[in-house]
C-alpha cells in the first residue's frame, strides 16, 4: 500500500500518466463545431508544414481560428518540449460543442424566433514522426 495522503498519491499517479504530446486548445470559439470539423478533417495526419499551408489558403473562417491553434501547438512543442518542428505532424484534432447562446428575434404575427449562436472548443494535438 502506498504511503502518504490521498492527494499526494493522486498527484504522483497523475505525473506518471500525463500526456506528453504537444497540444493547444481554443475554448469558447464563436464557431459551430460542425463547421470546425470540416476544416480539421483536412489537416489530420498531415505534417505541420502542409497543414499550415492548407489552413492559410482555405477560404473558411474556421481555418483562420484553427491556424492560430496549430501555431500555438507548434510553439508549445518547440519551446516547452524541445521538439524538432520539421518532424512534427498533426496526430489528433477535436472540435467539441461549447455552450450555446440563445437569442430571440421577432417574426411575423407576433411570434418569437429562437436563434442559437453556437460555440466550440477546438484542440490540436501534435506528435513526432
Amino acid at each position: 500500500m502506498s504511503k502518504g495522503h490521498r492527494s499526494q498519491i493522486k498527484r504522483e499517479r497523475n505525473k506518471t500518466n500525463r500526456d506528453t504530446r504537444p497540444q493547444a486548445h481554443a475554448k469558447y470559439v464563436r464557431l459551430s463545431d460542425t463547421k470546425a470539423r470540416i476544416v480539421l478533417e483536412q489537416i489530420k495526419g498531415k505534417d505541420v508544414k502542409t497543414a499550415t499551408a492548407i489552413l492559410t489558403y482555405s477560404p473558411r473562417y474556421a481555418a483562420e481560428v484553427i491556424g492560430k491553434v496549430l501555431k500555438s501547438a507548434i510553439a508549445n512543442a518547440e519551446n516547452n518540449l524541445g521538439m524538432d518542428v520539421s518532424k512534427l505532424y498533426v496526430q489528433d484534432v477535436v472540435a467539441n460543442q461549447g455552450p450555446t447562446m440563445k437569442r430571440v428575434r421577432p417574426r411575423a404575427q407576433g411570434r418569437a424566433y429562437k436563434i442559437l449562436k453556437r460555440t466550440s472548443h477546438i484542440s490540436v494535438i501534435l506528435n513526432e514522426r
